[in-house]
């Protein structure tokens, strides 16, 4: 029989929250995090809004344990994975096979463009302590070195699909006897290319987004980092805290259809949808919430929207963007709305999609406005769709 993979802990910060009992508060009382810049310095400031972690370099650095001079990436990670794994009760992962597998789509780049702003004016100054973790990877290590996780560390960085691939590899390599642990995720922080490209795309919306909405303009960035410690039936069976969830689907497909649109039939979205439970071997009238990909963006919505009408239809399960909250935090995204589709399964839990006013007219149904709470739900598909088509869908189930 093909095993199990438990969930043991999960750790996230955002824009809502610097950990989960602080993000679960703002989900139940409907608090987002979308503003004003006030640590990016960007000429878009006072205009475009984003969802920033309120929180200095020097303040993640003293609660991380990292120096104030690395990635606000990789600060944001080694908070959230270090909180998964305090979470998880695992005494010792230096007795089990464990591995680190963490995304991300800007690296160290915030550092590098501080570097590049003494640095162009005088090809004599710039620190290279600034240029020396920009790629994506060296973010992973440096926070594996925080974490003491030795025996299998590799990045992956697929878009904003990025860190829920990185969980549904984790699983792969629990279920194939590779590793007992694994803890996965993603990590991105703001950083003015990204803004000045997305902007570029024009995408962006100048007000607090509204996912799903029928006027909706566009998405707000966003930062964070969230973690999830999956662990095999062995190890889940010897924890004083018996996990009460289990990774019970995942896929990833891709429609190929344009590297920065998706497909306006929700190709790749059916596919991964569909494939994930094929894998959990659930029928679609089984998925109780979807945490819905829900960008804000006149492609995406109506292309997810599809892709879940020729899935689900008639019967629609209880649905929402927490992106209407977190803003959208690109290759930490599928990390931070895996935390909170689990919390939704142990607490009960449907959030609310935030300022959605106007039903979109091409869909029959409407994602949720309000908060329900002590509801039995067992399965939550939660979805992350990326630039060049990568689209990936995770089931997480009450066990």
């Amino acid at each position: 029989m093909d095993q199990r993979i438990f969930v043991a802990g999960v750790g996230v910060i955002s824009a809502i929250g610097k950990n989960l009992a602080e993000c679960l508060d703002s989900l139940e009382n409907g608090r987002a995090g979308i503003g004003d810049m006030i640590c990016l310095d960007s000429v878009h400031k006072q205009k475009i809004p984003v969802a920033e972690v309120d929180m200095s370099n020097d303040d993640l650095a003293h609660l991380s344990g990292l120096s104030k001079t690395k990635s606000r990436t990789a600060l944001l990670s080694v908070i959230a994975a270090r909180e998964a794994l305090n979470n998880s009760g695992i005494e010792d992962i230096e007795a089990l096979r464990t591995g680190f597998i963490s995304a991300n789509s800007v690296g160290g780049m915030d550092r590098t463009e501080k570097f590049f702003a003494d640095f162009f004016f005088n090809n004599q100054k710039g620190r290279l302590r600034d240029v020396v973790h920009h790629e994506c990877g060296s973010i992973t290590e440096l926070v594996a070195d925080q974490l003491g996780i030795k025996d299998y560390i590799t990045t992956i960085s697929t878009a904003c699909s990025s860190s829920a691939n990185a969980i549904f590899f984790g699983a792969r390599l629990i279920k194939n006897n590779i590793l007992d642990v694994v803890v996965a995720g993603g990590t991105d922080a703001l950083t003015k290319f990204t803004l000045n490209g997305f902007n570029t795309l024009m995408i962006l919306d100048e007000q607090f987004c509204q996912p799903f909405d029928d006027k909706r303009r566009g998405l707000n960035l966003g930062e964070g980092a969230g973690y999830v410690v999956l662990v095999s039936e062995k190890v889940a069976a010897s924890l004083q805290k018996k996990p009460a969830v289990t990774l019970s689907g995942f896929c990833n497909a891709n429609d190929a259809y344009h590297q920065t649109a998706s497909s306006p039939a929700g190709t790749g979205s059916y596919l991964a949808m569909e494939g994930a439970l094929r894998r959990s071997s659930l029928q679609p009238a089984q998925i109780d919430y979807i945490n819905l990909h829900g960008t804000g963006t006149q492609n995406n919505d109506i292309a997810e929207g599809t892709a879940i009408m020729r899935l689900f239809d008639p019967h629609y399960p209880k649905m929402s963007s927490t992106k209407s909250f977190t803003g959208h935090t690109l290759g930490g995204s599928g990390g931070i709305e895996a935390v909170f589709s689990i919390l939704a399964v142990e607490h009960g839990i449907i959030y609310p999609n935030l300022r959605l006013q106007t039903p979109m007219k091409e869909l029959p149904f409407v994602p949720e406005t309000t908060l329900t709470k002590n509801v039995n739900i067992k399965n939550v598909l939660t979805n992350s769709f990326g630039f060049g088509g990568n689209c990936t869908s995770l089931i997480f189930s009450k066990f």
